[in-house]
Parts: C-alpha cells; structure tokens; sequence
C-alpha cells in the first residue's frame, strides 16, 4: 500500500539525490569495494564519491562513471529510453509527436 502512495507524491531533487547515493552506497558495500575501489574503477575523484554518498550531489558524467563501474551502465543508458504517460491525452501527444526531433510551443 505504501508504494502505491508514494508513486502519487513528488519529490525534490535533493531527496531523490540523497535516495540514489543511498541506494549507490548499499550496492557498492554489497560488493565488498571501498571508496577508494570504486573511485578508481570509475575515473571519478574519492572525493566525489564521499560527497555524493553524504550529499547525493554529483555531475552526470561521475554519475555514469559509477554506475558502470558497479555494473549499472544499462539503467543509466535507459532512463529515458520509454516513454510514459499519465493520461490518454499525453499518450496520443507522445505518439504524435514521436518521430519529431524539436518541441515547438503553439
């Protein structure tokens, strides 16, 4: 019940920035790598992980970096891969607009 509720409230940035440094730690003390470990798989500084960790602030590019370094590249890649839609009105939109490369406002 509880994460049919949570889909319907929206959340700031910097609470889901602090959920996925949160998620991130958890896979990363899953896999036995330490800051220093994953840093250096990744290209990103030690420090930018240990912000990102306690902060969850990151640039996309360090972003990328440790998510391919603990094995994630493929979520990242797809994040916007699907469309959605929350009404009929906005699927025909997405469908109308599909093979289009700019959005124009009428």
């Amino acid at each position: 019940m509880l994460s049919v509720l949570e889909s319907y409230l929206l959340e700031d940035a910097d609470h889901v920035g602090r959920q996925i440094a949160n998620d991130f730690r958890h896979r990363r003390v899953e896999k036995g790598l330490t800051r220093e470990e994953v840093s250096e798989r990744a290209g990103v500084a030690v420090s930018n992980v240990v912000r990102f960790e306690q902060k969850g602030l990151i640039s996309l590019k360090n972003l990328i970096g440790l998510a391919t370094a603990l094995g994630y590249a493929s979520e990242i890649k797809g994040l916007f891969a699907t469309p959605k839609y929350a009404t009929m009105e906005e699927l025909t939109r997405i469908r109308k607009n599909s093979g289009k490369t700019k959005a124009y406002k009428k």
